[in-house]
């Protein structure tokens, strides 16, 4: 097995990440945000620079699952190789509930929380967020895995907002399954605590017991039970990156608070918009984050740049030369895009609310943004990407100029894995240049960038962009773990 790494995201089957670089009994906590089977399509909802809603979402994921010979090879692996509770367990599930997207669904979880079981040390435990569409089955799993008596908690987290029901009590929480690995785990329950609410005699002076002891108040104020009153993320807060399943970076601290310590590896096989990492990292842990899309590994980039400048960490899984670059573009064209974009830290742009993958809105032609503020005024403007994987001609650049002139984009670049012809370069080259009166610049207003270069170093000559993705707050670790208090 491979060495571990801290501070690490992976690009890959968190299954195949976890069997080849992480070793047992190395990690101190693990959360996961799985999907929930909800038979969704999630679209990652960028802001534009003053925050406000803008016309560009994409694909994140789709949460829709089918049996097929994955389901099966999976589904046969456990049967054959896992110990007998397991085999007869997931047997019985398959018996009860058939060979449907909702059994692919608990074979594919069943498989990664074997290997998350693997790697947690004897003192660590587990987070698992579901929502009530699977959580029973979910903890029949967990109660075989980890056994029914290393189960610590099912969590309540209660939020407000959103659509009310007019059929049903509206469903306005998720589930938190809290399972240990060992007889011992770590629970830091003063770490966690409360402020008492004003109104509360234990903030005032204590009560007495029937025997007429006085039992004064906690000075850290009182323990946290398992009914979380926390506050989804406000449309308008800080930390919102438009990631759809994104979770507010105070119920992470808790968790992380709560069920590790300074220096401890927590790791998430599912990090998404990268909560996790974040909070980890701002409460001095070491951190692992595990996800099956660039698109989410590039946001996370971006998120820890800004969080928390000049930071250092690992990405594995990315293509590390050209040879490497090919390959992910003749496996999959959306996730070569996406990972060519992260490369000069341009936002990806995608279908105006359209559910189908890389399918463009009505500005047509356009696979990224990279957003500048040039004048004293503060409009925002913006460079237009093109990415290419394949042959390309003059046309293409061309068609880029079209684009430029329809959107009124004031730059255009065209990301390329093969080398431009001539009559590219020409045509790039009619296309003028922008002058910056900020900067008493200017620049080529079309650029052709290949990916050779952007490896060797170069980089897209334009003014200095204001930020792709919504800012998010920088983090002074001095202060970081006395912020985001709740009143209990």
């Amino acid at each position: 097995m491979r060495p571990i790494t801290d501070n690490t995201l992976f690009y890959g089957d968190n299954l195949k990440i976890l069997r080849d670089y992480i070793p047992t009994e190395s990690v101190d906590l693990v959360y996961l945000d799985p999907p929930f089977n909800s038979n969704r399509t999630y679209n990652v909802l960028f802001k534009d620079e003053r925050g406000n809603d803008s016309e560009a979402q994409i694909v994140a994921f789709t949460d829709s699952w089918s049996w097929g010979p994955t389901a099966e090879q999976e589904y046969n692996e456990l049967v054959t190789q896992g110990s007998p509770a397991i085999s007869d367990m997931i047997s019985a599930l398959r018996g009860f509930i058939g060979s449907n997207p909702m059994m692919a669904y608990l074979v594919m979880m069943a498989s990664r929380l074997m290997e998350l079981h693997r790697v947690l040390k004897p003192t660590g435990s587990l987070y698992l967020h579901c929502d009530p569409t699977a959580s029973h089955y979910l903890k029949i799993i967990l109660d075989t895995i980890f056994g029914a008596d290393h189960f610590l908690n099912e969590i309540v987290w209660h939020y407000t907002g959103g659509g009310r029901s007019k059929s049903y009590f509206s469903r306005k929480h998720d589930i938190l399954l809290w399972y240990r690995v060992g007889p011992r785990h770590t629970f830091n329950v003063d770490a966690i605590r409360q402020p008492y609410k004003a109104t509360s005699q234990y903030a005032k002076s204590g009560i007495m017991s029937a025997s007429g002891k006085q039992y004064q108040p906690h000075p850290l104020g009182t323990p946290v039970d398992d009914v979380w009153d926390i506050p989804i993320i406000n449309p308008l807060a800080h930390e919102r990156l438009g990631y759809p399943t994104q979770k507010p970076l105070i119920l992470l601290e808790r968790i992380i608070q709560a069920s590790s310590n300074l220096g401890d590896i927590v790791l998430d096989p599912f990090c998404g918009g990268g909560t996790t990492i974040a909070a980890a990292q701002k409460l001095g842990r070491r951190w692992i984050g595990i996800d099956i899309t660039h698109l989410s590994i590039a946001l996370q980039k971006y998120r820890l740049a800004e969080m928390y400048p000049g930071l250092t960490f690992n990405v594995i899984g990315e293509p590390e030369d050209v040879g490497a670059a090919h390959q992910l573009f003749n496996d999959n064209p959306y996730q070569f895009q996406w990972w060519a974009l992260s490369m000069i830290h341009a936002r990806p742009y995608g279908a105006d609310g359209s559910s189908k993958q890389g399918k463009k809105g009505p500005d047509g032609g356009i696979d990224g943004i990279i957003n500048f503020i040039d004048d004293a005024a503060g409009k925002t403007k913006k460079v237009i990407i093109q990415v290419k994987g394949g042959k390309v001609q003059a046309s293409v650049i061309r068609d880029l100029i079209g684009v430029l002139d329809a959107t009124k984009g004031v730059m255009g670049v065209l990301i390329t894995l093969e080398p431009p012809t001539k009559p590219m370069r020409d045509a790039a080259t009619t296309a003028g240049f922008y002058e910056s009166q900020s900067w008493g610049r200017k620049y080529p207003r079309v650029q052709i960038v290949t990916i050779a270069e952007l490896f060797a170093g170069k980089e897209i000559a334009m003014p200095p962009a204001y930020g792709t993705f919504k800012q998010v707050q920088r983090v002074d670790p001095d202060t970081s773990n006395q912020q985001d208090r709740l009143d209990v």
